[in-house]
């Protein structure tokens, strides 16, 4: 009888186990040149291991992006600062040690590697460049850590993303305020379009293939005073400042996060257009969509607060005061349980990464980092 018993309690305390997860985040923190390896227990937030990158002893290289390979078995650092130019870091995850590093441009700062190329695309910020000057996107071979091509888009371009497909690469320009579309086979831009959410004239004129302008040079039909107003256009700051843009998953939609204009707008792949816009707190700044395609989760850097909305209804569901008051990046897990935030502090503060319940709606726990946390970047989940 007393054997039956103990059977029956390992029988019943048995689901608990095998469905119990331990959830693995790396984030940046960018004013201490450290990247924090965190684990969630479903309960609780640890902080595993805090790991010393770049090769500066007394300089702050600034450590920005990050992503893992679709492996997992390294993850890729972009060290913003140089002299002058930045660079891209590789390690090896589990033992956290640094393989390689290759020169890119002006402040690298967000990639992603294609599940179709194998390569690997970061933007280069060019934070400290004219609000004039076009940037590019680096596109580099992760294995041999090589600097293959870099493609032109607009000016300080951020959120480098791709399709789940791996064969569209998209970045935002926040300057000139424009979404790209890369072919990631070409490595050249076949779309653009303005992130302005009000269809106009100079919109629909702007939203066209990158082959078709070159063949639609209609310069010589303008007159004088027009071209001088496009020129002008052309040189003034947007006033949506668009920083990120995210792929859903089924991958006929793309959102674009616009921080000057407080929005997140909805933009048709296929038909190349605005579908729908979604009016947030101040200043949102990244945003991603679960893989289960409900939820676009959104961080709102100016207000300190996260978004969560529910895609059918266009309506936010939750939204949550951080415990910092710069909010900046989010991921969420692959099974659409819970998104992990990265919240920078100010000044000496300390940074943390914040975790969200996406089913309960609640916030559920919280890890200090080094200072300025980042850019944030989901490893794996082990049962």
């Amino acid at each position: 009888m007393k054997s039956y018993f103990f059977q029956f309690i390992l029988i019943i305390t048995l689901p608990v186990q095998i469905f119990a997860k331990d959830y693995y985040v790396y984030c940046a923190a960018e004013s201490e040149d450290e990247v924090a390896l965190i684990r969630f227990d479903g309960k609780k937030a640890y902080v595993e291991k805090r790991i010393q990158v770049g090769v500066w002893p007394v300089e702050i290289e600034g450590p920005h992006g990050i992503t893992i390979s679709p492996e997992g078995d390294y993850w890729y650092l972009s060290m913003a600062h140089g002299t002058p130019y930045g660079h891209l870091y590789k390690y090896k995850t589990g033992t956290d040690e640094m393989v390689d590093r290759v020169e890119l441009g002006l402040f690298p700062a967000s990639m992603e590697i294609s599940n179709s190329t194998g390569l690997l695309y970061v933007v280069n910020f060019n934070l400290h460049g004219s609000h004039e000057e076009k940037s590019t996107v680096s596109i580099v071979d992760p294995e041999e850590m090589i600097e293959i091509d870099r493609v032109e888009t607009g000016v300080m371009p951020h959120g480098s993303r791709l399709l789940n497909s791996g064969m569209k690469h998209y970045s935002v320009a926040m300057m000139s305020g424009e979404l790209f579309e890369i072919d990631a086979m070409r490595m050249a831009v076949s779309r653009k379009i303005l992130t302005k959410p009000a269809n106009n004239k100079n919109q629909s004129m702007h939203n066209m293939s990158h082959k078709n302008m070159k063949k639609m040079d209609h310069s010589h039909m303008m007159s004088n005073s027009d071209k001088k107003g496009m020129a002008e256009m052309g040189h003034k700051m947007p006033p949506e400042k668009p920083t990120w843009v995210y792929p859903h998953p089924n991958d006929k939609f793309v959102y674009v996060v616009n921080n000057g204009t407080d929005n997140v707008v909805e933009v048709d792949v296929d038909n190349w257009k605005i579908t729908r816009t979604f009016n947030t707190d101040k200043g949102p700044y990244n945003c991603e969509v679960s893989d289960d395609g409900k939820f676009l989760v959104v961080t709102y850097k100016t207000a300190g607060k996260l978004g969560i909305w529910n895609l059918k209804t266009g309506k936010e569901v939750a939204k949550f005061k951080n415990s910092r008051k710069i909010t900046h990046g989010v991921v969420i897990s692959p099974d659409s349980r819970y998104a992990f935030v990265s919240v920078e502090g100010i000044g000496k503060e300390p940074g943390a990464v914040e975790v969200f319940d996406l089913v309960k709606l609640k916030s559920v726990a919280l890890a200090e980092i080094g200072k300025q946390a980042g850019g944030i970047a989901f490893w794996k989940m082990d049962n």
